[in-house]
């Protein structure tokens, strides 16, 4: 028997679960997206004016530890390695971005070798604090207060709205300093950005004679289950699914001013600025993430974050302690459903990089395909999600 597929979302998770539905199955695959293209946040194009790729709703650069991931996009599109060095402007100048020793001798003006600057971070730490509570404890417990307030305090108050006391320590979840001259903003093994851009490898993830894509197509909860199909795949936010019964789950969004010019404007690709005074959390100049290419003219994106209202679009999670309460809510209202999967990243409620989002949905779909050929029923969350 023939089965069909219902997906909700073009993105990540929905490109891939679509493709291994229709290659391992031969099943037939609708995906549905509200917007005019595929990709979702991950979404670039070439700006008419200048040329330039730009990656619409802000940088993406994937990197991973995992081979499966790293071979998963390389079937889809053409890598180019690309290396993401930020640095931060404060009052007392321009650093690199994390910390790393050449960060801390700038900063103290010190020379110290590495030995040196570990020894002398881990006086500054705050050794009152043992088990690290909240964000800020964690940073100060690792770094002391200068570091911390220099280039963590404001930049994360403005990111996510709350006090950095608000947010849980695992946000932070390891040292952020190196006691090198590496300023690798990424510390992954597999690093670089699709040629073509991220719309061209989920196009490509989506080139398959099994799925049909429906774009600028908005489609409720009850739209998709009136559907004659035999599953639905929901990558949309959990709530939206539930009519937002149990209250509606916290997300912090971003938006940009434009600007336009000549030559490089910024010399690089994301310069961040973490005082809290200054209302943007960073510029991005999209024309350095193509570094294989040449631009006369440029584009620069300053960014700002504020918390979701009607219409926006959601990005990162805010996770504090009554958005878990709604969350295992929606799971549990999820786990009563038999027709209905949620998966990706508004789906489980989770921030989560690419490559995450890539390794979650294999793993997913392989629960998924085993529970068809066995003829059981299919899961509605994860295994991620439900073991935790």
């Amino acid at each position: 028997m023939n089965r069909a597929f219902l997906i909700i979302g073009a993105g990540f998770a929905g490109a891939v679960m679509a493709r291994e539905l229709s290659e391992r199955l031969g099943a037939q695959v609708t995906v549905v997206d509200g917007r005019d293209h595929v990709a979702g946040n991950c979404h670039t194009e070439r700006d008419p004016e200048t040329g330039v790729m730009v990656h619409r709703y802000g940088p993406h650069i994937f990197n991973t530890n995992s081979e499966r991931a790293w071979d998963y996009v390389q079937r889809f599109a053409t890598m180019r390695p690309y290396i993401n060095r930020v640095k931060a402007v404060i009052g007392r100048g321009v650093f690199s971005m994390p910390i790393n020793l050449h960060t801390i001798n700038q900063f103290y003006g010190t020379r110290f070798t590495p030995a040196e600057a570990a020894e002398f971070v881990a006086k500054l730490g705050d050794r009152s604090i043992s088990e690290p509570q909240n964000f800020e404890e964690q940073a100060l417990k690792f770094l002391g207060r200068d570091l911390y307030e220099a280039f963590f305090y404001g930049y994360t108050k403005k990111q996510w709205g709350v006090e950095p006391r608000e947010l849980p320590a695992s946000i932070l979840k390891r040292l952020p300093v190196r006691f090198n001259y590496d300023d690798n903003y990424y510390n992954c093994r597999y690093q670089g950005v699709p040629e073509q851009g991220y719309t061209a490898l989920i196009q490509g993830i989506l080139d398959h004679p099994c799925i049909q894509i429906e774009l600028g197509k908005n489609i409720t909860a009850s739209e998709a289950q009136a559907g004659n199909y035999d599953h639905i795949f929901w990558t949309g936010p959990i709530d939206s699914f539930f009519d937002e019964v149990d209250g509606a789950l916290g997300y912090r969004t971003v938006y940009w001013q434009e600007e336009r010019g000549e030559g490089d404007l910024l010399g690089n690709a994301v310069i961040n600025y973490p005082e809290a005074h200054i209302p943007w959390t960073r510029k991005v100049e999209h024309k350095h993430f193509a570094p294989w290419e040449d631009h006369e003219q440029t584009l620069v994106f300053t960014e700002f974050s504020k918390a979701t209202a009607a219409g926006d679009i959601p990005y990162y999670p805010l996770g504090l302690a009554p958005d878990k309460q709604r969350f295992a809510a929606y799971a549990a209202r999820a786990q009563a459903q038999s027709r209905v999967s949620f998966m990706g990243r508004l789906g489980t409620y989770r921030y989560l990089n690419m490559d995450q989002v890539i390794l979650d949905t294999l793993e997913f779909a392989d629960t998924v395909i085993c529970a068809i050929k066995e003829q059981r029923p299919l899961p509605a969350l994860p295994a991620s999600i439900t073991s935790r």
